[in-house]
């Protein structure tokens, strides 16, 4: 048996491995595409045997290849995901949503390249970002673990240049009836042309979507239309180029937080994203906003909750799910996070009087320390660390544990300490009426 030939036969045996592998990474990744309001279609495979042999002998002439393993290495799209995007604006934002959810093997390749075209094109060809990625152990069970092992490239790419490229693919780098003629090279590149001028009406199509979801007087009617009114609002209140920056985070989860208050209208939507200009976190829209309304009324932190536990997680799955234990813990912090957040703006409030902007808190506490010195440096410090905490834990970024919510809740609670101290002593008054109520 040749090498290569052994390779196949190896392959063979591992084929339903990879097919999993990029099942289990397509899945995960159209339900977070999904959670984000992104419109794509997610498609996973593995190679076909049949077709992967011919590519590898071919590939063989030049390679040389030594051994199996080799063979192994040089073949990256063993398991491979394609994400087919109805507008190809949102690449980025699949991009950050992509390197949030897996490990990244190397850095993303982008197309086109500089590479020589094997015919004077006048369009550019293929338009695309190819991630190769691993998933994450964390993400798994343990009966999954072995899966973290297969190397699966990601496709990323409009409808439109998936289906040019599909086409071009079989014709140029499969031929089976002989090298193309000029002709056909002609018309692959005309319907390029074609293609790229579609790809610019998508994007205005995008936009002109925006805008429309952003008319006052109406309901969002879905989370897409949420993302994209957002979208719209969040570029005149941030600029084109942070919007670019800023990832959207699960927008569905902020949908159905704002049909629940009855506050489901771009108009209403505007005043939460009008100050996000002070927000210099990174972290996404949907987080920055659903923050703002927290703030503005504790008590909706109940129906946030209610919302997060009944929303299915997009992802592979979780090593724990969260046992009442941990939900009584969490249950604990956010009751002293609502009261430490109350007396940080009861503060502020005296220092800044009319300003109604968002107040971030671990910036609050900086603030603050500039006005009340006494409150000292590991103030500041541990309100970043907490802020951070709280963050990961109310928007579901991590399942922490019972333990590190108790830690977490019992530097609170000193926090929360020195913030009454203050307020007894600079507004005995204030912090008397507080107590009464």
């Amino acid at each position: 048996m040749d090498l290569v030939s052994e390779f196949i036969a190896r392959y063979r045996k591992e084929y339903d491995f990879y097919e999993q592998a990029c099942r289990m990474v397509a899945q995960s990744l159209e339900a977070n595409l999904r959670s984000a309001g992104v419109r794509a279609i997610v498609t996973s495979r593995a190679k076909n045997p049949t077709r992967l042999e011919a590519k590898v002998r071919q590939r063989a002439l030049k390679r040389q290849y030594g051994t199996v393993s080799a063979i192994f290495d040089d073949i990256v799209d063993l398991a491979g995901v394609r994400v087919a995007l109805y507008f190809p604006g949102e690449r980025q934002e699949v991009g950050r949503i992509i390197e949030a959810l897996f490990d990244l093997t190397e850095a993303p390749k982008e197309f086109p390249t500089a590479a020589a075209p094997s015919y004077k094109k006048r369009f550019s060809g293929y338009w695309a970002t190819h991630y190769r990625v691993v998933l994450k152990e964390a993400s798994l069970h343990d009966s999954n673990q072995r899966y973290a092992e297969a190397k699966v490239e990601i496709q990323v790419a409009s409808v439109l240049m998936h289906a040019w490229s599909e086409v071009e693919h079989d014709l140029v780098y499969k031929p089976l009836q002989g090298e193309l003629s000029v002709e056909e090279y002609s018309i692959l590149d005309e319907l390029n042309g074609l293609v790229l001028s579609g790809e610019i009406a998508l994007e205005r199509l995008q936009r002109a979507g925006e805008q429309r979801a952003s008319t006052q007087g109406r309901e969002f009617s879905n989370h897409y239309d949420l993302a994209a009114s957002l979208i719209e609002l969040a570029r005149a209140a941030l600029g084109e180029a942070t919007v670019t920056e800023a990832a959207m985070g699960r927008v569905d989860t902020l949908f159905d937080l704002l049909k629940s208050l009855g506050l489901n209208k771009p108009e209403t939507l505007a005043q939460y994203v009008q100050p996000l200009h002070n927000d210099f976190e990174k972290r996404p829209l949907s987080e920055q906003v659903i923050d703002q309304i927290l703030i503005e009324d504790p008590g909706r932190y109940a129906t946030y909750e209610h919302i997060r536990r009944v929303e299915p997680t997009p992802a592979v799955s979780l090593v724990k799910g969260e046992t009442s234990q941990q939900l009584e813990a969490i249950g604990e912090f956010i009751q002293l996070w609502v009261e430490y957040e109350r007396l940080l703006n009861t503060l502020l409030k005296e220092v800044q009087p009319g300003d109604s902007k968002l107040w971030v808190p671990s910036r609050t506490a900086l603030m603050l320390n500039h006005y009340y010195p006494q409150t000292g440096r590991a103030f500041v410090q541990t309100a970043k660390r907490i802020q951070n905490f709280r963050n990961r834990l109310v928007h579901g970024v991590d399942t922490p544990t019972q333990e590190s919510v108790k830690a977490a809740s019992e530097d609170l609670r000193e926090l929360t300490k020195q913030l009454k101290s203050l307020v007894e002593s600079h507004h005995p008054k204030k912090a008397h009426d507080q107590e009464a109520g």
